[in-house]
């Protein structure tokens, strides 16, 4: 297998962190965004949508999305599992990775790409072209503030997302606060337990990856 990463996107950092709570290693090749690489011709064989990650089989396949990714390794590679131990688990680890990623990664992301002189023209991901809207950066901002407040709350009654069980659900809100800078916002210092939390994520040997 291989995998296209790019070291210092938010989406390809929730796979590495993945791999290395799960101690699997895999090639990884080095896409650089600012370059424009994923846009080449070369790469765009590769992924179509012209993204990281994406992770290629053996046989050809081409996985392209990070949750698809990290259920896919998930399978292969069960040993101290991230996406839940149990039916109950599984569920609500579902729930919070899903509400991280609309409430965290997408408005971080509308934030970022409305507003950044590098995204004219490209405010979505992906191969086709989107105009900026300014007043989606400015909503961004605001969700980015909500989902503080609302981690914040949900970190004094529980270790981590789901209970005392550490999931993927984690890694995608600690990538998230990470990237989130990129629009200059960080944790507001009353947020004394989503501050608590995200620490003890840093603390993590993975969070170097």
């Amino acid at each position: 297998m291989k995998l296209y990463d790019y070291k210092q996107a938010p989406n390809p950092r929730r796979v590495r962190i993945f791999m290395a709570e799960k101690g699997i290693e895999i090639e990884t090749i080095q896409i650089n965004l600012m370059k424009g690489e994923q846009r080449s011709e070369s790469y765009r064989k590769i992924n179509p949508m012209g993204e990281v990650p994406a992770l290629v089989l053996d046989n050809g396949t081409c996985i392209a999305q990070t949750n698809a990714i990290c259920r896919y390794l998930e399978d292969i590679y069960p040993e101290n599992p991230l996406y839940g131990r149990n039916s109950e688990e599984r569920a609500l680890v579902e729930s919070q990775n899903h509400l991280i990623h609309m409430n965290g990664i997408l408005a971080g992301g509308e934030a970022f790409r409305n507003s950044s002189p590098n995204f004219k023209n490209r405010a979505i991901s992906g191969p086709h072209a989107y105009a900026q809207i300014p007043e989606l950066a400015e909503r961004g901002l605001q969700r980015v503030d909500n989902l503080f407040e609302d981690l914040d709350r949900h970190f004094a009654e529980q270790q981590f997302l789901v209970g005392d069980y550490f999931s993927v659900a984690d890694i995608t809100a600690f990538c998230t606060i990470g990237f989130i800078r990129w629009v200059n916002k960080t944790i507001p210092g009353h947020c004394s337990n989503l501050k608590r939390w995200h620490d003890e994520i840093a603390s993590r040997p993975s969070s170097k990856a």
